[in-house]
């Protein structure tokens, strides 16, 4: 049932009433909140059929991206942007369902490698033809507010990757 206000809108519009500071940010963060849980419902249902969620659909883009199919565990995370905890319940899950499989790194006995096998290969291409059907959850979006948002986007994971401290894991 459509809300007859913006909820965002209200948000704003109380929390300014308030004085509580950082307005515009509080906006923004909302907002980039909130369409990020529009997008994700609607790739996940592009994805279900395949059994795969968008972080599983991301871990397999990405060893199809590499030129042998394969890299460190610790390497996707970092690329992906999340904790090695979370690519370790990732690759464990595309291991049950076939889609990778774990092997030895060839120089290094300490590092574990993610190989993307052939049924993982078809189905990243099933579930990437699916998400381009339906233009990754953003449709309606004109490409130029599109590419706006990329932008802004990448511009705060920079700001985030140089004022993150280095960790350990």
């Amino acid at each position: 049932m459509p809300l007859g206000l913006d909820p965002i809108e209200e948000a704003r519009r109380q929390w300014d009433e308030r004085g509580w500071g950082a307005l515009e940010a509080m906006s923004a963060a909302t907002t980039i909140t909130r369409a990020n849980q529009v997008v994700l419902a609607q790739i996940d249902r592009a994805l279900k059929p395949f059994g795969l969620t968008f972080s599983r659909y991301e871990a397999l883009v990405l060893l199809s991206f590499t030129r042998a199919g394969a890299l460190p565990l610790g390497k996707m995370a970092e690329r992906l942007m999340v904790h090695s905890t979370s690519i370790t319940n990732t690759i464990d899950r595309l291991e049950r369902d076939g889609f990778v499989r774990r092997m030895s790194h060839p120089t290094d006995r300490r590092l574990i490698l993610a190989e993307i096998t052939d049924d993982g290969r078809n189905i990243v291409k099933q579930a990437t033809d699916s998400l381009v059907e339906i233009d990754f959850g953003l449709p309606t979006l004109e490409p130029q507010v599109v590419q706006r948002l990329a932008d802004a986007a990448a511009t705060a994971r920079t700001l985030h990757a140089q004022a993150k401290p280095a960790t350990d894991d």
